[in-house]
């Protein structure tokens, strides 16, 4: 999922350690311990989370093995006639009847943006909306690993793949473009909803997918949602790390049968909200709330 602003997002290893041979006086130990202050010259927050995505193995198996384990479920989703994925507030017609389908975010859920975020790291950049149209235009992104596999096994089924996104409405022909060159099935232009998608009756607020996730539920019984995000799954209205948690612990038994997540630490909404959603900060003000955010308990 890509929100409209983004920026470099998971910490790294940001300072080095002093050696020193003496212990700490006492009066020093019985302190509690402060937040670290962020080192003059800090790494780029995101280098060793682009890092993973694009060289870990631990990252392909997490991709891999999410998919695959989704594939099982879809005879047993097909089956059950009252199965649906969309949480009842966003359900405005009966599912029962309709023809099933799967909805997927595009951004690390299906394309692997992390070139993108790469050239942020080696410029000492910031993601910006023209940069990241560039970079959709070149429709070199390629596929999350295991997506293909699935979607293959969807499409076999008769299942209808559905692309919620918030890449803008604009880069729907290069967004469809780059699915179909890396082999996912494109059954038509409407399957793509991006964001600036026109929903009669319904009234969307910034990148939330709510109102697009009711159209999809118009014509189709949603069998399963992807999503690398919370927001793909359900509309977010507070974007705290309470309201966060709040939608976890209430929708939990969904994950890894009717929602799934795929991994991507290197951008979200997780970020924002430990920074009160306040991009107008100074850089060195959001790297600081992040700093403060961990936790140092022994």
């Amino acid at each position: 999922m890509r929100p409209l602003v983004l920026a470099t997002c998971l910490l790294t290893a940001l300072s080095a350690c002093k050696r020193t041979d003496a212990p700490p006086t006492p009066a020093a130990a019985d302190k509690p311990a402060a937040t670290p202050a962020a080192p003059a010259n800090p790494a780029n927050d995101n280098l060793n989370a682009v890092a993973w995505v694009q060289t870990s193995v631990e990252y392909r198996a997490l991709s891999e093995q999410t998919y695959r384990a989704a594939a099982e479920y879809l005879d047993k989703a097909l089956k059950e006639k009252n199965w649906d994925a969309l949480v009842p507030e966003e359900r405005g017609n009966a599912a029962t009847g309709l023809k099933p389908a799967v909805v997927l975010d595009v951004d690390e859920t299906v394309l692997d943006n992390s070139p993108y975020q790469a050239r942020l790291v080696r410029d000492g950049a910031s993601y910006d909306e023209v940069t990241w149209d560039q970079w959709v235009a070149e429709k070199k992104a390629k596929p999350v690993p295991g997506v293909v596999d699935f979607a293959r096994a969807a499409t076999a089924r008769g299942i209808t793949l559905l692309y919620v996104s918030n890449r803008a409405v604009h880069l729907q022909a290069a967004t469809i473009a780059n699915l179909k060159a890396v082999g996912l099935p494109v059954a038509s232009d409407k399957v793509f909803l991006g964001l600036g998608t026109v929903v009669e009756g319904c009234e969307q607020h910034g990148s939330e997918k709510n109102c697009r996730r009711r159209l999809a539920g118009q014509e189709y019984r949603v069998l399963m949602q992807f999503g690398d995000q919370i927001g793909d799954f359900v509309q977010v209205t507070a974007n705290t790390r309470q309201g966060r948690d709040q939608l976890y612990d209430e929708y939990n038994d969904w994950f890894g049968e009717r929602w799934w997540m795929l991994p991507n630490p290197t951008y979200g909404s997780w970020e924002p909200a430990l920074f009160n959603n306040d991009w107008a900060q100074p850089a060195a003000a959001r790297h600081q709330a992040k700093r403060d955010a961990l936790d140092y308990a022994p």
